[in-house]
């Protein structure tokens, strides 16, 4: 097994954002490989508690091998980040005074190729972020109709081909199963014409990205959880959170614009009958990215938007 290596980003402008105080409680619901909460570790002394999330097993080991050297005031959860509120209610916690998400997929985890995650290595279609869970990437490319997969293509990557990559698996699969990620690329390919194909990047890096996001449903997850952690802070505690591609990002841009808002009534009405209060002051007014000197060395970091609120 590779080892997990994974360079953080946006390290330095993450940890000054989430305004780490000493002795608070705070949530990495993606820990990865703990580049992030480490410097939290560090800033939250001896009485503040660090409660890091994943849901790879790989992770949360080199995770605890990095967090150990720092101190011991820390709690690790094999889990989705959206399942936060149980842990919390387990460790008798009612709120916290930050959390970060650094959404996506690890260096680690596109590195290792049995995964599936990546278009350059040959693999069984997976693409599970969480190994024990019962949908991979197999099923939706063998199992979901066309008009389904077009769906996924098309709205999770902007794919301007979606609906042909979608049309030729069909008809492959219909001679027999796709079962790899090579196979799935020489589909993609072939439903490219080759004047789109030479420029642009990879043509598979679209659909590879819908069917990552599908398989471990991403963009559920964030919706469902943005509002609940938003919920659970502390006054003056604050959420990052990191994103790597725009529906991503407009999630959380729209869920922390609507938690500012004082009032949601129509224009016209003569006065507020909403009762809507503002919950948040929300600290980047644009996202923030990545440095010229932070994209030379890391490549990863050339989509990443953070976006920081903090609970009022």
């Amino acid at each position: 097994m590779i080892e997990f290596a994974h360079k953080s980003v946006l390290l330095d402008e993450t940890i000054d954002l989430l305004n780490v105080r000493e002795g608070g409680i705070y949530i990495d619901g993606t820990i990865g490989g703990a580049g992030h909460s480490r410097e939290i570790l560090k800033r939250i002394g001896e009485t503040g508690l660090l409660i890091g999330i994943d849901q790879d097993t790989n992770a949360l080991k080199k995770a605890d091998s990095v967090l150990r050297e720092v101190g011991d005031n820390y709690k690790l959860f094999h889990a989705n980040y959206k399942e936060f509120e149980n842990i919390l209610d387990e460790l008798n916690i009612d709120k916290v005074d930050g959390i970060l998400l650094d959404l996506g997929v690890s260096s680690y985890q596109f590195d290792e190729g049995d995964r599936g995650f990546s278009y350059n290595y040959d693999a069984r279609l997976d693409m599970r972020m969480d190994r024990s869970s019962s949908l991979s990437a197999w099923e939706i490319v063998n199992e979901y109709s066309k008009e389904e997969l077009t769906k996924i293509i098309r709205d999770y990557s902007e794919e301007r081909f979606a609906s042909k990559i979608a049309d030729k698996i069909v008809k492959k699969r219909s001679i027999k199963t796709i079962d790899t990620t090579f196979e799935l690329v020489d589909i993609i390919k072939e439903s490219i014409p080759m004047k789109f194909r030479i420029k642009g990047g990879h043509p598979a890096k679209k659909t590879f990205q819908a069917l990552r996001i599908e398989t471990n449903d991403e963009l559920g997850v964030l919706r469902s959880a943005l509002d609940r952690m938003i919920n659970r802070l502390n006054s003056k505690g604050r959420m990052a959170v990191i994103s790597f591609h725009s529906l991503e990002d407009r999630i959380v841009k729209e869920t922390f614009k609507y938690r500012f808002l004082d009032c949601i009534c129509p224009p016209e009405s003569p006065i507020c009958t909403c009762n809507k209060k503002r919950e948040i002051e929300i600290i980047t007014r644009k996202p923030v990215v990545a440095t010229e000197k932070e994209l030379e060395e890391n490549n990863r970091a050339h989509s990443a938007k953070l976006r920081v609120a903090e609970k009022i």
